[in-house]
């Protein structure tokens, strides 16, 4: 349809609702449904004519108008709820105005229907109705059912719309939803607290990101919205919370992608006496807990590929994953920052003059690396250098005792068993404004009371984070981010 086709369609139903207007009642909130139209096929859908005849049952429904078929005195339409839809069947001798009213009603329009059920003769369940009301006049004419919103962008703009036309839309969101609760029903299970930390910081910390920052007038001060809830969750184990969660909105000032959007959703967990062994097993269960809900398998289908959930994952070091992908590396030298920057050179690898050789070998391990790990793998023995926050393991100190969970070369998980030393975590908070200050705008600041908070001692613990938006695009088979998010975010209309 074109804009012109569409703005005489728009000042045709203006008129109708002008005329509703000089007559009183428009967009009435008087009716009250006592039935969804899923509900209403369950428990009735099997049922004869006759038994329903004889039942005479009675209910008030109501949604938005999907299709209508005129045929003189008497009429077909389909009503949609958030269930479901449901036929209803209209005729001018029971309803008299009303229906020759109804037949100038649109598409989209909203409308409540009273009536009784009944079976029609090619065995459609139906509401015969009886009172009929306009409840919402749609001003704006819906997309073809058939082929919804044929532009990807305007999709996401109008995510309405596109929940109105698109019931693999609205599927997708209902299994985010899901997949949140199942989240939730675990953790809860498994004694962990749910809380809530702040959003608006005064110093961001948590992670490796450049943060949105604003101003608080009343205070006077500049302020960051969150890149991560970690060091408050921390903080909350400090004070005796063991096992704690929180699912909430992340903030990351950074560019937009098919994987990317700058404000976006973790679960963020911390377990006091345990380490990243025991997180990753975790995150094993989550995710054969979540294939089995939804899906009841383990056998995944992601963008036409297979995936294999079942089974512990498998485990690399990165230093193994960079030989195994890298076979002209010499693995006497991995941790040489001369021979790394000449790999670096060799494979067009940009890097900075202050980078080690753990920041080097990441910088390798993402080009070469990630995207070799395709079945679900934990990518483990991260860098001290790039682990600011993790803990050194106790018999190799370049390293830390911190896993990447990796499916189809994509990122789902972080977790590491916890740096809980305030001598080190200070230190390395030094390092990091080091970095901060030679130009790496995603480096953390110190965060004084963060150390003071491990100065009065945190028990060794295990730490997580899980990407939900990721998460969701994986069950559902979604190409993009934007598939997975209500609204993303994306530049204004012109």
């Amino acid at each position: 349809m074109n804009e012109t086709d569409e703005n005489h369609l728009i000042a045709e139903r203006r008129a109708k609702l002008a005329k509703l207007r000089e007559r009183g009642g428009a967009f009435p909130n008087d009716f009250r449904r006592n039935a969804l139209a899923q509900d209403l096929l369950d428990t009735y859908g099997a049922r004869s004519d006759e038994a329903l005849t004889a039942e005479a049952v009675r209910v008030c429904i109501a949604g938005r108008m999907m299709a209508k078929r005129i045929m003189g005195k008497a009429s077909f339409a389909h009503v949609e709820d958030s269930s479901g839809a449901i036929q209803v069947f209209l005729q001018r001798e029971t309803l008299g105005a009303d229906y020759d009213d109804f037949r100038t009603w649109d598409l989209g329009d909203i409308v409540g229907a009273e009536g009784t059920l009944f079976r029609t003769k090619t065995g459609e369940l139906s509401v015969r109705v009886e009172r009929l009301r306009l409840l919402a006049k749609s001003l704006r004419p819906l997309p073809d059912k058939w082929h919804g919103i044929a532009d990807t962008e305007l999709r996401y703009r109008r995510r309405y719309v596109d929940l109105i036309v698109n019931k693999d839309s609205r599927k997708v969101f209902e299994t985010r939803s899901r997949i949140v609760r199942f989240l939730r029903d675990y953790l809860d299970a498994s004694g962990f607290l749910e809380v809530e930390t702040p959003m608006l910081q005064s110093i961001p910390g948590g992670a490796a990101a450049r943060p949105f920052k604003t101003h608080h007038n009343a205070l006077d001060m500049d302020m960051y919205l969150r890149i991560a809830p970690e060091l408050y969750l921390k903080r909350l184990t400090v004070g005796g919370f063991e096992r704690v969660y929180e699912i909430n909105r992340n903030f990351r000032n950074e560019g937009l992608s098919t994987q990317h959007n700058p404000e976006f959703t973790m679960l963020e967990l911390y377990q006091a006496y345990a380490d990243y062994a025991d997180i990753m097993r975790i995150v094993e269960s989550l995710f054969h807990g979540i294939a089995d809900t939804l899906i009841g398998s383990r056998k995944i289908v992601y963008q036409g590929r297979d995936y294999d959930l079942g089974g512990p994952f498998a485990r690399l070091t990165i230093e193994q994953i960079l030989l195994a992908n890298n076979p002209q590396l010499d693995a006497r030298r991995l941790r040489d920052v001369a021979y790394l920057r000449g790999v670096c050179d060799g494979l067009h690898i940009p890097y900075k003059d202050g980078d080690g050789a753990g920041k080097l070998q990441i910088e390798i391990f993402e080009k070469t690396g990630e995207q070799t790990l395709i079945q679900p793998t934990f990518a483990y023995a991260y860098p001290a250098e790039v682990s600011p926050l993790a803990r050194r393991n106790d018999a190799d100190p370049f390293i830390t005792d911190r896993f990447e969970l990796f499916i189809g070369g994509r990122e789902y998980a972080n977790g590491f068993s916890e740096l809980n030393d305030a001598e080190d975590q200070a230190q390395r908070f030094r390092e990091q404004v080091e970095r901060k200050s030679a130009g790496d705008e995603e480096a953390m600041y110190y965060d004084a009371d963060y150390v003071r908070a491990l100065e009065y001692g945190m028990p060794p613990a295990g730490g997580l984070g899980v990407g939900i938006d990721r998460l969701v695009m994986f069950f559902t088979d979604s190409a993009s981010i934007r598939d997975v998010l209500l609204f993303p975010h994306m530049r204004p209309e012109t």
